[in-house]
């Protein structure tokens, strides 16, 4: 017999929306705009527990660790989306940050049915991928009682690997002991049950901050600059001149030249800039500052 989840706040009724259907296309968007306004609310309430995950995100970045998302649906989506970006917005290893869904990679384009529903399946990914002591994974379930992300969340617990829980549903006490329970109360959904929207919403908040304040912390953000990204398009050569000219006073063509000389590497380009040091000195700078820009500056009185 399937397990009943019409108790579950998700999946309950939205008595504010019964007539959506009777209204106009303008009410129909006021009414879901109106939904939307509590995700804000739901996530700064649970800042004390993001900020907890991300202090232990960080200690495993230090360790050498990795951090994987390990979700089923428009969840596990949303994980792969999040780390699929890490590496050109951050310079990060491709490997730092990996986002696992139910089903691989087909399950991102179409709804792969019963994937989610064995827990088995998310010890054995884990195993697949050689998580270890090291790394941290967190388990993204709105309902809260995903087999799949389950089962991965108590094999990752019985490693060592450090736990994060998220879900939408304040009924669901989690059923794998967790490091760092993060609870997002959105309510009901504007269409009955269909997650993708408050909940996905608030997924994706959580999971932009985890990774983003987690790079912030590694020193890969200067000022609010993303200096530490891949040059891989010309939106990115694009930024990175700007970035330079924004930092430095510098001309374009100026930053263009400098950024060739530190081989398209803008925190060696800043560097070198502000100290008038060679690329090799800056980078040395750099690596004695743990690749933070504000410290390679101000080591021995740089601006």
């Amino acid at each position: 017999m399937s397990l009943d989840r019409g108790k579950l706040t998700t999946e309950r009724c939205n008595e504010r929306t019964r007539d959506i259907d009777c209204k106009s296309t303008r009410e129909i968007l006021e009414v879901i705009s109106a939904e939307d306004a509590v995700v804000i609310d739901a996530v700064r309430a649970e800042l004390d527990h993001i900020a907890m995950a991300v202090d232990m995100i960080v200690q495993a970045f230090k360790q050498g660790g990795r951090l994987f998302y390990v979700g089923a649906g428009t969840s596990g989506r949303l994980g792969v989306l999040d780390a699929s970006e890490c590496p050109p917005t951050f310079g990060s290893r491709q490997e730092m940050v990996q986002g696992i869904i139910a089903g691989g990679r087909e399950a991102l384009v179409r709804s792969i049915e019963g994937a989610e529903d064995h827990a088995e399946d998310g010890a054995k990914v884990l195993k697949d991928h050689g998580v270890s002591a090291k790394d941290v994974v967190v388990g993204i379930a709105t309902s809260g009682t995903t087999p799949y992300v389950l089962g991965a969340l108590a094999h990752a617990r019985e490693i060592g690997a450090g736990t994060v829980f998220m879900c939408c549903n304040p009924e669901v006490k989690p059923e794998v002991e967790v490091d760092v329970h993060i609870l997002l109360v959105t309510g009901p959904e504007a269409v009955t049950g269909s997650t993708r929207m408050k909940a996905g919403t608030a997924t994706k908040l959580v999971l932009n901050m985890l990774t983003t304040t987690s790079m912030i912390k590694l020193g890969k953000v200067y000022g609010n600059l993303m200096v530490d990204l891949q040059v891989r398009n010309e939106k990115l050569q694009d930024r990175s001149e700007r970035i330079m000219m924004a930092t430095t006073g510098m001309s374009r063509r100026e930053a263009t030249e400098l950024l060739k000389r530190a081989d398209g590497h803008v925190k060696t380009a800043i560097v070198m800039q502000k100290l008038g040091v060679s690329c090799e000195e800056a980078r040395e700078r750099l690596e004695r500052c743990d690749g933070f820009v504000r410290r390679a500056l101000e080591e021995k009185g740089g601006a």
